[in-house]
């Protein structure tokens, strides 16, 4: 038997079942989501990178590219996800002393908010370089994806404090 969740849980009905949150009746509103990742490479991989000596063409560039199309792509991923009409992705690489940071930030106006996309674009860049550098670094790792921050919707800002 299924237990009654809380009314808190928002993709969860009063049966306890999966549910997309009906956004109908909310205002259409700016909304915006910054996310990030981190690969962390080997010194050696980062020197590559840098040189443009990795065997797979632009590497940086072939991940920016996936975030934005994987952000667009989150409700197909994401089974509760709304699908939005996005008005702007961007995904920034940057390489760091120890791997590269991935920024992505996804905005739109309408009725839910875009964290989901933002995180998406930010894991699948990570993921994407990961796949273009395994051939001379398998054990590279995928960090930290986090919401940054976020503005719009009855919830208001959200801005991560830094640790």
């Amino acid at each position: 038997m299924i237990k009654k969740q809380p009314a808190i849980l928002t993709h969860i009905d009063a049966k306890g079942r999966a549910r997309m949150v009906d956004v109908t009746e909310k205002a259409i509103t700016s909304r915006r989501a910054v996310a990030e990742s981190f690969l962390r490479l080997s010194r050696k991989t980062l020197s590559l990178l840098r040189r443009g000596a990795l065997p797979k063409g632009n590497p940086l560039e072939t991940a920016r590219l996936a975030g934005i199309l994987a952000a667009k792509r989150t409700p197909d991923l994401i089974p509760l996800c709304h699908p939005l009409l996005l008005t702007h992705v961007d995904v920034d690489a940057i390489i760091c002393g120890t791997g590269v940071r991935f920024v992505a930030t996804v905005s739109c106006a309408g009725t839910t908010g875009v964290e989901m996309e933002a995180l998406t674009a930010a894991s699948v860049a990570a993921l994407t370089l990961y796949d273009m550098v395994k051939a001379v670094e398998k054990g590279a790792t995928v960090e930290k994806v986090q919401l940054l921050e976020k503005s719009g919707g009855k919830s208001g800002v959200y801005a991560r404090k830094s640790s």
